[in-house]
């Protein structure tokens, strides 16, 4: 009886484990070069690391599950595409992920993400279409990066006055450029992309070690000169998920012990020289709390009172203080969210 049982138990944990939809955060990354005309360079490239940034947190732990599609190992057509795509979106899932890099058009009725097959009339897959996918999806939070020329078309009105397709319930969408504008490539990547590993290796990380879709489109958008393509941003969530998870520019605990240095967060934190350790008779104790402090203003989180850093409001005996940061950082510790 109990080997019976225990075979049972076997069999059902393999069917549980064998389906791509069962994955809890799941990633469908494409790249296209070879299109027959006006092919690419970077594209392949870019969604390789893409799925190599995003396979794993920066500890070494799995993150996404991750299903990567580019010449010539895979041929890709506007058939096989669909059908990846219907599979990233079916099914439950905590996160399901589109990354899109290739060429885009925009024509009367919309836009489209175009495959080497592509024809007169029927270039590609309709954005419209990967939105409605979207919509209905089980997934609790859907995130779609298209990095092709004419991006930001995706769930914008029709250029024959169509209406504005909806943004369902958990879906975020981050695009190259807006609907009218091309997506660059420079030095054999497009630079798009390239923002957004610089951002996902920890550039757009807040104090906790996450990356989410917000602090992504941040990163990018402060990169992006007034003159360049314009990144655009649309997104229908209650909170965000994170991407990826770095280590902490400074160690949570040290962000935790914040309510212990400003009880409330009008405190000031008062400081003399002992606080300093190249001081000759400081507190070894003070010395400790002081690098604590420093760690804290080194990421924004206080700021010395009357003094640029924090060295000279110990030594001219003045005090520091939260930023609006540190006040937000501040409640999440009050509230035991952090």
């Amino acid at each position: 009886m109990q080997t019976g049982l225990l075979n049972g138990i076997v069999i059902l944990l393999l069917q549980l484990s064998k389906s791509w939809g069962d994955i809890l955060r799941k990633a469908l990354i494409v790249g296209i070069n070879n299109y027959p005309t006006s092919p690419l360079k970077g594209c392949v490239k870019d969604a390789v690391e893409m799925a190599t940034v995003l396979e794993r947190d920066a500890d070494g732990s799995p993150n996404f599950s991750v299903r990567l599609l580019t010449e010539p190992s895979d041929t890709i057509t506007r058939g096989s595409l669909r059908q990846h795509i219907e599979q990233l979106f079916e099914g439950p899932s905590d996160v399901a992920l589109f990354y899109f890099s290739g060429h885009g058009l925009v024509n009367s009725s919309g836009g489209l993400i175009v495959t080497p097959d592509h024809s007169a009339g029927d270039e590609g897959i309709s954005m419209d279409q990967i939105l409605n996918w979207a919509n209905r999806s089980r997934a609790r939070e859907k995130v779609i990066i298209l990095d092709c020329c004419h991006s930001g078309q995706f769930a914008s009105p029709a250029l024959d006055g169509g209406e504005v397709a909806r943004l369902g319930d958990g879906l975020t969408v981050l695009t190259a450029s807006r609907a009218s504008e091309y997506a660059m490539e420079r030095g054999g990547s497009g630079v798009f992309t390239s923002l957004i590993i610089d951002a996902l290796y920890g550039g757009a990380a807040d104090l906790r070690g996450f990356v989410t879709p917000g602090g992504i489109y941040s990163y990018v958008d402060s990169a992006l000169g007034d003159w360049e393509q314009r990144p655009v941003f649309k997104t229908n969530v209650s909170r965000f998920t994170h991407l990826r998870r770095v280590i902490p520019p400074i160690p949570i605990e040290t962000v935790r012990k914040i309510k212990e240095f400003f009880p409330v967060p009008e405190h000031e934190y008062p400081l003399d020289p002992s606080f300093e350790d190249t001081v000759e008779g400081h507190s070894p104790t003070n010395a400790l709390l002081f690098k604590q402090l420093q760690k804290m203003f080194s990421v924004g989180l206080v700021r010395p009172v009357g003094e640029e850093f924090m060295y000279f409001a110990a030594m001219n005996t003045k005090s520091c203080r939260l930023t609006a940061l540190g006040y937000q950082y501040w409640r999440m510790v009050d509230e035991n969210k952090l």
